[in-house]
């Protein structure tokens, strides 16, 4: 149990994209970026695996998918830039519970534009809400931002964004993650992996199908803090079916 814990944990930080920073640094351009990432170094193989995201969502297999039940508290502290992406740190004691199991909410953080794609469309922004079950077994939803008015929930956020990399900035009063989903929950469903590395693969992928707004202003506003693109390009499918 220790060593399942331990490996949690290090996935956990891995996709938050610090526990590679250690090992080897990487980037969305150039000798670092994503074409380049498996040959780093050994601990990011991965990268070059056949279950990897982001992807194209095409070819949708029809299921009986079970709608998903959200047990989401207002539990975002802290808001930080980790040179890759803003990110919002969140308290336990939300989660959202995907065939019977409980995945906790332990971060969201944002891509400009989108890394995933349906049906070839991308968006200006994608936010991924990260959870992990009590064995350490990963669970990301996915919420597409299209561009149109203002997001009231993110206009919350944004005013705290922090500025530099490194820089953390406690929320007060908390941020509940929930304010930025659609009120339709339907979604697709594949399998897939970390977007960054290392790009463990064995990650469920859960990508609500309409999309919430947001402002010119404010993809703007976060493009103009990251400095650059921060979206991996999609990847093969291969053999893998996308449920609806």
């Amino acid at each position: 149990m220790k060593k399942n814990l331990f490996g949690a944990a290090m996935l956990l930080a891995s996709f938050s994209a610090f526990a590679a920073e250690h090992h080897a640094h990487w980037g969305y351009n150039g000798e670092t970026g994503p074409e380049n990432w498996a040959k780093l170094t050994p601990e990011f193989g991965a990268c070059a695996g056949k279950n990897q995201t982001p992807v194209n969502l095409t070819g949708f297999i029809k299921a009986d998918l079970k709608p998903l039940k959200f047990n989401y508290k207002t539990g975002g502290s802290q808001i930080l830039n980790n040179g890759h992406t803003v990110q919002v740190v969140y308290d336990a004691g939300s989660n959202v519970v995907i065939d019977g199991v409980e995945y906790g909410l332990k971060q969201f953080h944002f891509h400009a534009p989108s890394e995933n794609l349906i049906q070839g469309e991308s968006y200006p922004l994608e936010g991924h809400f990260v959870h992990a079950d009590k064995d350490g077994n990963l669970a990301v939803v996915t919420v597409m931002f299209k561009e149109g008015h203002e997001n009231t929930a993110l206009k919350n956020l944004w005013a705290h964004m922090p500025a530099k990399e490194g820089d953390k900035i406690a929320l007060s009063p908390a941020f509940n993650a929930q304010t930025l989903f659609p009120n339709n929950h339907a979604y697709y469903r594949f399998s897939g992996s970390l977007t960054t590395p290392p790009c463990t693969e064995g990650v469920r992928w859960i990508v609500l199908k309409k999309p919430a707004f947001v402002s010119k202003a404010q993809i703007d506003a976060f493009k103009k803090v990251m400095g650059q693109d921060n979206n991996r390009p999609v990847q093969a499918i291969n053999a893998r079916e996308i449920l609806e």
